[in-house]
C-alpha cells in the first residue's frame, strides 16, 4: 500500500485486487503441479468432479487456467483470505476513509 495508497484515485484499485487474487489462483495451480494434485485439491475446496477432472486435465496453460469457473468456485476469495491474502481495495478504503470518520 506504500505505492497505490497516496493515490487518490480509486479506479485502479479494484483492477490490482483481481489481478492479485488471479495470480495468487495461478501460483497454487503451479503449486499443485500434477493431474491428480489439482483434481484433489479442487474437490477438497468443493469444486464439483467432473469440472475439477476436466480443469485438472486440461493442457491450457496456468494463466488461463486460473480464471476458469472451477478454480474461482474452489479457490474462492474469502478461502484466499483465509489463506493470508490481503484486500487492495480494504487498504485503500481504510487509509482514505478511516473508521474515525464515519
Amino acid at each position: 500500500m506504500g505505492y497505490f495508497g497516496k493515490s487518490e484515485l480509486y479506479r485502479p484499485v479494484p483492477e490490482i485486487d483481481h489481478w492479485l487474487r488471479r495470480r495468487v489462483r495461478m501460483c497454487y495451480w503451479k503449486q499443485w503441479r500434477f493431474c491428480r494434485t489439482k483434481v484433489r485439491e479442487l474437490t477438497k475446496l468443493g469444486t464439483f468432479l467432473r469440472t475439477a477432472i476436466s480443469v485438472g486435465l486440461s493442457r491450457k496453460g496456468p494463466w488461463r487456467l486460473s480464471r476458469t469457473l472451477a478454480t474461482q468456485s474452489g479457490m474462492t476469495n474469502q478461502w484466499l483470505k483465509d489463506q493470508g491474502l490481503l484486500s487492495v481495495k480494504d487498504l485503500w478504503v481504510n487509509i482514505h476513509y478511516p473508521a474515525t470518520a464515519r
